[in-house]
């Protein structure tokens, strides 16, 4: 089976945002994004009909996922590190993790689940994948636990409260500090620093996970190989009380992309190398 032509354009785009040094842009050809009314958006779950809507979505997308699973869409070849969740158990965490698939946070929930117990995990999204996407992923991105970020003031700040909220409730709050997710990439690129305030502001740890990937022999619906995936849950990053909100927000972000690193590193057996001129710092506004 050939490669898909659209899917080269992808990697070629891949390929070149790294030689620029552009890693947070966007490289998937995704619908215009449609700016979100946060008035809209019932983020912890008051409304019935919203813990309707997501205990419906949840069920839809495991049923769905699992089968991907069985039929080796999707492989998940090894979890490594589960004793680092203990540290995480019973409190509000927000976890980290790189992005190269639509389908890898089902991974990180597989992984983490035992400290999860029995809750579902929370993921912040991009606004467009929220408001932009029809269909069955549509009623995902919208239903399963969900929190979309938002291009306004007012939307950013129902964010900031919803996660709040859940931490304090001890739920655990998946995000990707990469921002936009890169197909089948296997580096860490660099993070941004923002998306660490959110543990920082509300002192919870963050939970570094880091998928590393290995070509199997099935090819998937562009012709390229189906990817196995081994899940590193790291140790867990908490605040320090000595430091300020911004100084623990820079060094829980620092933190987190050496552990990638170290675990890329050790994971492939060979140093970390972009093909960008100049050098590439760890963590970006």
């Amino acid at each position: 089976m050939s490669v898909s032509p659209e899917r080269i354009k992808i990697l070629e785009k891949i390929e070149l945002f790294e030689k620029q040094g552009l890693f947070d842009r966007d490289v998937e050809d995704d619908p215009p994004t449609k700016p979100l009314d946060p008035k809209k958006v019932d983020y912890v779950g008051k409304k019935l009909s919203t813990r309707i809507a997501t205990k419906f979505a949840n069920l839809c997308g495991q049923r769905h996922f699992e089968k991907m699973l069985k039929a080796g869409d999707v492989v998940i070849k090894e979890i490594r590190g589960r004793e680092n969740l203990e540290a995480i158990s019973n409190r509000g965490a927000l976890v980290t993790c790189n992005h190269f698939n639509a389908f890898d946070n089902y991974a990180v929930y597989k992984a983490i689940c035992p400290a999860l117990d029995g809750r579902m995990l929370y993921k912040i999204i991009r606004e467009g994948n929220y408001t932009s996407f029809g269909g069955f992923y549509g009623f995902l991105f919208r239903h399963c636990n969900t929190l979309p970020l938002a291009s306004s003031m007012s939307g950013m700040k129902a964010l900031m409260n919803a996660t709040t909220e859940l931490f304090a409730r001890g739920k655990k709050i998946l995000i990707y500090p990469e921002q936009g997710m890169w197909y089948n990439y296997r580096k860490p690129r660099p993070l941004k620093i923002g998306a660490f305030r959110f543990a920082a502001r509300d002192n919870v740890p963050t939970l570094p996970v880091f998928i590393t990937l290995e070509d199997t022999d099935r090819t998937d619906g562009d012709g390229l190989p189906i990817q196995a995936y081994t899940v590193h849950i790291l140790p867990a990053i908490f605040p320090s009380r000595d430091l300020s909100v911004r100084e623990n927000t820079e060094s829980m972000c620092r933190e987190n992309y050496r552990l990638w690193v170290e675990t890329y590193e050790s994971f492939y057996g060979k140093k970390l190398e972009y093909t960008t001129n100049g050098e590439v710092g760890p963590c970006s506004i």
